[in-house]
């Protein structure tokens, strides 16, 4: 059974970073491209940042987050990162990362003075 565990997020001051993790465990066929979403609660889930299959692949960014975070993967360490410069408190949501039909728990992050 293939499982998404998110890990490292936190609280946080407005203008701070975190670094959010994603180890993907278990039997597949990959690897695959991966994603970061988010999610307030009573809204839809926003998309974040998506990353190709490959080490060093192609990375897309929403608008909103472009320029302040960056997705990147290990491939051998079948891990997903998400590195989060600039926090602003708009950011705050529960993190969740994806591959396929397949997503993890979440990870709070929150970006309060």
């Amino acid at each position: 059974q293939v499982q998404l565990v998110e890990s490292g997020g936190g609280l946080v001051q407005p203008g701070e970073s975190l670094r959010l993790s994603c180890a993907v465990s278990g039997s597949f066929i990959g690897p695959n491209a991966m994603g970061w979403y988010r999610q307030i609660p009573g809204k839809k889930r926003e998309w974040v940042a998506t990353i190709t299959a490959s080490n060093g692949g192609i990375t897309m960014y929403a608008d909103s987050v472009k320029g302040r975070f960056t997705i990147s993967r290990d491939n051998a360490k079948n891990t997903v990162y998400l590195q989060m410069n600039s926090l602003k408190p708009e950011d705050t949501a529960v993190y969740y990362c994806t591959m396929r039909s397949l997503w993890g728990q979440g990870t709070q992050v929150t970006v309060s003075s």
